[in-house]
């Protein structure tokens, strides 16, 4: 049974300091996202397109999508499979490229989670678990690049 879940958000450019898009410097790349009854997110473009480096950009949003998404897939196969995770972290990598004409795309990346269990014996579990919540992460399979898990 194919189930549809619709989400929708809102995207709002915050940057006109005075004189909109009049040039390539004349404004800034600050935006805010939001989505039903959610705290508001300041964001920029990434420092190396003019961006501020102390708000969240859409790269990072892309590698925090990819790791979240599995993350909560590897927490629920975990849950089924009766293995208890008591601590997880991660700390996602991509690669942007940019070629000559200007067009970027992530080329690769890459997951590396930590996994803390409740029983170590069950260590031998997380690598098909990974597998499982990988092949399941919806943002994964959304994307044209492909996504490594690296587990410590």
């Amino acid at each position: 049974m194919s189930r549809q879940h619709q989400f929708n958000a809102k995207v709002e450019w915050t940057g006109n300091i005075g004189s909109g898009t009049s040039s390539y410097t004349a404004y800034s790349r600050s935006h805010t996202l939001s989505a039903d009854g959610k705290t508001p997110l300041a964001c920029s473009s990434a420092p190396a397109f003019r961006g501020d480096g102390a708000l969240y950009n859409p790269e990072d949003m892309l590698l925090y999508s990819v790791a979240s998404c599995h993350m909560l897939w590897f927490l629920h196969c975990c849950a089924d499979a009766g293995v208890v995770v008591t601590a997880y972290t991660d700390h996602p990598q991509g690669t942007l490229v940019i070629d000559a004409d200007g067009i970027g795309r992530f080329t690769d990346i890459k997951l590396h989670p930590v996994v803390t269990l409740q029983n170590p014996e069950q260590a031998e579990q997380l690598a098909a678990l990974h597998n499982k919540a990988h092949r399941h992460c919806f943002i994964a399979n959304s994307l044209n690049c492909p996504v490594s898990i690296i587990p410590a």
